[in-house]
């Protein structure tokens, strides 16, 4: 529900979450535990970006970005979704063999 409420307070569509989570411009660790955050500038002036936070869910191993995603059967859960107002400052990158992994249950 906070999703939702976001993406409507924000005048972001589904459709643009989901283009978001499957390719990203920057991807970060979340906040929050065990979350990923991804990123695209908005529009083409790229003085603004919409970020989406998510987390891995599923049966098998536990749902940690760090950890090596093994069972295909995972799916995200989307936190929240917000509008930036600038460029944000980079923090914490994920390596890139887990965004590689992550890819693969895209």
């Amino acid at each position: 529900m906070h999703s939702r409420f976001k993406m409507k307070y924000y005048g972001i569509a589904e459709s643009r979450v989901k283009r978001i989570i499957r390719f990203p411009t920057r991807y970060e660790e979340g906040i929050v535990p065990n979350t990923v955050a991804v990123m695209q500038p908005a529009g083409t002036k790229k003085y603004s970006e919409i970020w989406a936070m998510y987390k891995l869910i599923g049966s098998g191993r536990r749902a940690n970005p760090k950890s090596k995603i093994l069972n295909p059967k995972q799916q995200l859960k989307i936190i929240t979704v917000w509008r930036y107002p600038g460029v944000s400052p980079k923090r914490d990158p994920i390596p890139q063999d887990v965004l590689n992994e992550i890819k693969g249950l895209l």
